[in-house]
């Protein structure tokens, strides 16, 4: 990739004073807007001053007259309520419209002269909870006041249930100057800031009260205001130290003179606009000029240290561009590789026409997203395997103009692959070889019988024919179980011929049960010796599986044997095996199930782990490779609790296609 030539150094700019002058006059100019936009925003601000004053004197003078009204409805009402009775229907409809929601009273109790509660409305029988300290009215500060003075007083605020803020008003009743008792309004705060003040002034304003120690008691909205215009006046009555905040919310901004002076402004811009376009120009393009050179060296810089070689190619598959770690992975240089046409030379020749099946593939437009690994060749004639992966290099366009690919080298990480490959097979073998070590003994035994039978019948036959008393017939009935006997011995040196022989992996359709019979047979005189009773359940007509026969069969004799060390400790009667296999959601099940102690879950986290045993001679690989194996063959190996008691061992294979 040929990278276009960086653009030339500017010229030499102008002198400093050029461009003094220009800047004077803009600062000039802002600073002139500047000026103006203070003194309307100054002039503003008094106006909505004053306009907040006269309508707080407006409120506080609307609060006052509720606060009389409220006062003569009580007085004219003391009479009627304190002159004891049934109240007349009059008298209730006029308590009715003194508790009306816009007087700010929510509740009205008249009071004997000793001050006990005669009534309230709404009915109200508690009286520990009426006044000013939640006590009763003998002992309220407003009530004696108020029948000393004999004018209405007001007590103190106190907080109620539900974050509400209440007050009284104490109105003392005489008659002809005998004082009859006193009637007593409750104001709820919230209720009255909230009845009392309009929406046109909740609309400029966030009316709140707070008490003598300035802590906020009620409040008409909950919007903090976003303005730092406020009035505070005394809230009187109830006094005792509230204050009545009035706060303006930010008012609308004014376009009109905005828009004058952004006129001016634009007017003013134009007399420098030619200047300061000249300057603009030559600045974009120095910025321009220092970003190309900075993103050149960042590209190149980034490129020099990937370890991934990339490669990129046009659509005849022309190469076009190589990074420093592509030439360093082939041995030839940029020069040399740039503007070549395949074959390439670093295609190794025994691997020609596959590489260039590939080209012709990823020029198709049909290279696995994953990559495709190849043979190449370096310089030095060396080979090694690499991971090509290709895709599209579409340009600032959109267009499709070639391929970029990303090459590692992954020769080593096969090698490692074979290695770990081969350990993992000697391993198997190994594994094998001390499972009939452990089943020597048995074997041995099973195997001596057949060979003792044909001992004798071959004596015997000896001495019937020394004899001459020997039939043909019963000569061929000896020879006949003589054949048996070998053939019986014959099929276990078989079986552990093929059990124990190490071959290469192989995929190939195998029976599932007949391999589960195989192991059976391998396992079954250790399983008589233990007197463990292997019960088999399986499926018919299964389909085949690809897998290796020696590999799914070490497996089953692993788990089979697992199962069997598992009931050594059971008594003879519980030590049942059951062998089954089932075709369940495309997978292929063998099942192996114990009536052993279960597996503890401290044991379960590590059952899988290299090397961890809970025989005393066991070298804790047995399940591991098994797992394996399973893996292997993209299935999956896992275990379960038996609902009887023990373990159940699942090995799933997917079935072949």
């Amino acid at each position: 990739m040929i990278l276009n030539p960086l653009p030339p150094a500017p010229s030499s700019p102008p002198p400093s004073w050029y461009w003094s002058l220009p800047y004077a006059a803009v600062a000039l100019f802002v600073a002139t807007m500047a000026a103006l936009l203070w003194l309307t925003h100054r002039q503003d601000t008094e106006e909505q001053r004053a306009t907040l004053i006269n309508d707080v004197l407006w409120m506080e003078q609307n609060l006052g007259f509720q606060f009389d009204r409220n006062n003569s409805h009580l007085t004219q009402l003391g009479p009627e309520l304190l002159k004891g009775g049934t109240l007349s229907s009059t008298t209730q409809a006029r308590l009715r419209q003194a508790l009306d929601p816009e007087s700010g009273l929510i509740r009205i109790l008249w009071l004997h002269t000793n001050g006990e509660v005669r009534g309230a409305q709404p009915p109200y029988t508690d009286s520990h909870l009426v006044g000013e300290a939640g006590g009763t009215f003998p002992s309220s500060s407003a009530h004696r006041l108020s029948r000393s003075m004999g004018r209405p007083v007001y007590s103190d605020a106190y907080a109620v249930i539900e974050n509400q803020t209440q007050f009284e008003v104490h109105v003392p009743i005489f008659d002809g100057g005998r004082y009859l008792g006193s009637v007593v309004g409750v104001y709820s705060l919230n209720n009255m800031i909230s009845r009392q003040v309009p929406w046109w002034f909740s609309e400029r304003y966030r009316v709140s009260v707070a008490n003598n120690l300035g802590v906020e008691i009620a409040a008409k909205s909950r919007v903090s205001p976003l303005s730092s215009l406020a009035y505070e006046i005394p809230f009187e009555p109830p006094g005792h130290g509230l204050s009545l905040n009035v706060t303006a919310y930010k008012s609308e901004v004014r376009w009109i003179p905005l828009l004058l002076m952004g006129s001016l402004g634009v007017l003013a811009a134009a007399i420098v606009w030619s200047l300061w376009q000249l300057r603009r120009h030559m600045q974009r393009r120095q910025a321009a000029e220092q970003a190309l050179r900075a993103e050149h060296a960042f590209r190149k810089a980034m490129e020099d240290s990937l370890n991934t070689g990339m490669r990129a190619r046009d659509l005849k598959g022309r190469i076009t561009y190589v990074n420093p770690a592509f030439c360093r992975m082939v041995g030839w240089s940029a020069e040399e590789l740039v503007g070549l046409l395949p074959p390439m030379p670093y295609w190794a020749p025994e691997a020609l026409e596959r590489t260039l099946a590939v080209h012709e593939m990823v020029l198709g437009g049909n290279a696995p997203p994953q990559g495709i690994e190849i043979r190449l060749m370096r310089r030095s004639g060396e080979r090694f395997d690499a991971l090509l992966i290709e895709a599209p290099l579409i340009d600032s366009e959109g267009r499709h103009i070639g391929w970029m690919g990303s090459m590692v080298d992954v020769t080593e990480q096969k090698h490692a692959q074979e290695l770990y490959r081969q350990q993992q097979e000697r391993l198997q073998a190994t594994a094998r070889l001390v499972t009939m070590g452990e089943m020597a003994s048995t074997l041995a035994h099973e195997l001596n019988q057949p060979l003792a039978a044909i001992s004798s019948y071959n004596t015997g036959c000896i001495n019937m024919i020394g004899k001459g008393d020997m039939s043909p017939g019963e000569l061929s009935g000896i020879l006949e179980k003589i054949g048996k006997q070998a053939q019986r011995a014959g099929q276990i040196i078989r079986r552990v011929h093929a059990f124990v022989r190490r071959s290469e992996p192989k995929c190939e359709p195998v029976d599932l049960n007949a391999i589960l019979r195989e192991a059976v047979g391998l396992v079954e005189p250790d399983a008589q010796r233990r007197g463990v009773s292997i019960h088999q359940d399986l499926a018919e007509d299964l389909p085949t599986v690809a897998a290796d026969p020696v590999m799914i069969e070490q497996v089953a004799v692993n788990l089979i044997r697992n199962g069997m060390d598992a009931m050594a400790d059971a008594p003879r009667a519980q030590r049942n095996l059951h062998l089954g296999t089932r075709l369940q959601d495309g997978m292929l099940i063998l099942s192996v199930a114990d009536r052993g102690k279960g597996i503890p879950p401290e044991v379960a986290e590590k059952l899988f782990a290299p090397f961890f045993t809970t025989k005393e001679e066991g070298m804790g690989m047995g399940l591991n490779i098994c797992r394996s194996i399973a893996e292997l063959h993209r299935g999956r190996l896992s275990f379960e609790d038996n609902p009887g008691g023990g373990t159940i061992f699942n090995f799933s294979l997917p079935v072949q296609p």
